[in-house]
Parts: structure tokens; C-alpha cells; sequence
């Protein structure tokens, strides 16, 4: 099934708008080296992922940006995702893979951008900030493990559908 999501993020990748979304700074991802902040990541760092295990982090962007933020509160996309309440990207692509993505999508699994899953309760939009961004530069598409949730490291043009 795996397979699956990694090939329709490589498909999606070549049609990705704009490409890989940036994740806050202060987000914690699982690493070889256990659960670090993603702004403390350095190229070379082993990543694990959903789709292919460990993999390497080519490189990483730092910057401040006023992304349209979206917080998600702890617990509310499944048991501990996230595990904490966590402030992202309205554009950053989420795997679903509970009844949310039969319900919403008519699939086993999805990946959508954040903004669909909002609901006014305990995915809401946030009050805009400027935050530190970190752009994660992979070989390829991944599944991430971020803050509990698992990630998509490349921003489909459209959803992303499995229905096996």
C-alpha cells in the first residue's frame, strides 16, 4: 500500500504547484537520531519515512514567511495525530488514512492539502504570523512523520487517491 502513496507522489511531483512545501521550524520529524526539530536538520541527516524507510535529506532552505497558517489540535486527526497541537501550511499535503478518507474521498487513503480537512473546530485556520520555514530537499517523494502526522514532502497538484 505504501508503494502505492510513493507512486502517486512521484507522479503528483512532476505536477506539483509549487513543488515542496515548507514546514515550521519548531516541527519535530523522526530522524535516525530520534525526534528532532526540523530548523536543527543539516543535509546528509537520515529521515524516516512512511514509504521507503530511511532516506536522506539532500538539503534544507531556511527562511521567514507569512504562510495562510492552519492549526490542528492535538488528537483530532486520529489517536496522537498529531500529538500535539501543530501549526501548518493550509497547503501541506496530510496522508489519511482512517474513515476521513472514505468519508471525504471515497478512498482507503488520501493525500490532501491541509485546507480540505479544515473545520472551523479542531482544524481551524490561524491568525497569520511570520514564522521560520524549512524547505526539506529529498531524492524523491516521501511520506514524512511530522509532530505525529504523517507528511507529504511534495505539494500535489490535486489529491491523491488509493483505494486498494
Amino acid at each position: 500500500m505504501e508503494q502505492t502513496i510513493a507512486a502517486q507522489a512521484r507522479g503528483a511531483a512532476r505536477d506539483a504547484a509549487p513543488g515542496v512545501p515548507p514546514l515550521p521550524g519548531t516541527s519535530i520529524i523522526l530522524t535516525a537520531d530520534g525526534a528532532r526539530r526540523v530548523d536543527g536538520l543539516r543535509a546528509g541527516a537520515r529521515v524516516i519515512t512512511r514509504d521507503a524507510g530511511m532516506v536522506r535529506l539532500q538539503g534544507i532552505t531556511h527562511r521567514r514567511g507569512r504562510p495562510e497558517l492552519i492549526r490542528v489540535r492535538a488528537g483530532s486527526l486520529g489517536d496522537a495525530r498529531p500529538d500535539r497541537d501543530t501549526l501548518l501550511p493550509a497547503d501541506q499535503p496530510v496522508l489519511l488514512r482512517d474513515w476521513r478518507a472514505s468519508a471525504l474521498f471515497g478512498a482507503r487513503q488520501a493525500v490532501v492539502p491541509l485546507r480540505r480537512l479544515v473545520d472551523g473546530e479542531f482544524v481551524a485556520h490561524a491568525a497569520p504570523a511570520e514564522i521560520a520555514l524549512c524547505t526539506l530537499d529529498f531524492a524523491g517523494p516521501h511520506i514524512l512523520y511530522v509532530n505525529g502526522m504523517e507528511l507529504a514532502s511534495v505539494a500535489p497538484a490535486q489529491a491523491w487517491h488509493n483505494a486498494a
